[in-house]
């Protein structure tokens, strides 16, 4: 039994920074590749940033030096540092990963999504 619970959206300016994080718990043996996403309305859900359980991390184009993924394995958890925020990132964000449980079965995991919206 495991969950992904997102939080640190809200209302930020053009320009402006805001800090996500994930966190999973439950029956956790261990956490591999994590990741963030972000859907609007109309869209398709794109893959924003992944890390892998070594620290390696890659990014879509559109953020790419503006925002930061990284992760705190002893808290299982996974944050996404965002600046230099533009309108176009305002969407809905999730929170995905890779989880073994302890009773060793490996599945993909989701949370709820955090709404992020860059407006003046």
């Amino acid at each position: 039994q495991v969950q992904l619970v997102e939080s640190g959206g809200g209302l930020v300016q053009p320009g402006g920074s805001l800090r996500l994080s994930c966190a999973a718990s439950g029956s956790i043996f261990s956490v591999n590749a994590m990741a963030w996403y972000r859907q609007t309305p109309g869209k398709e859900r794109e893959l924003v940033a992944t890390i892998s359980s070594g620290g390696s991390t890659n990014y879509v184009d559109s953020v790419k030096g503006r925002f930061t993924i990284s992760r705190d394995n002893a808290k299982d958890t996974v944050y996404l540092q965002m600046s230099s925020l533009k309108p176009e990132d305002t969407a809905v964000y999730y929170c995905n990963a890779y989880v073994i449980a302890r009773d060793y079965h490996g599945m993909d995991y989701w949370g709820k999504g955090t709404l992020v919206t860059v407006s003046s």
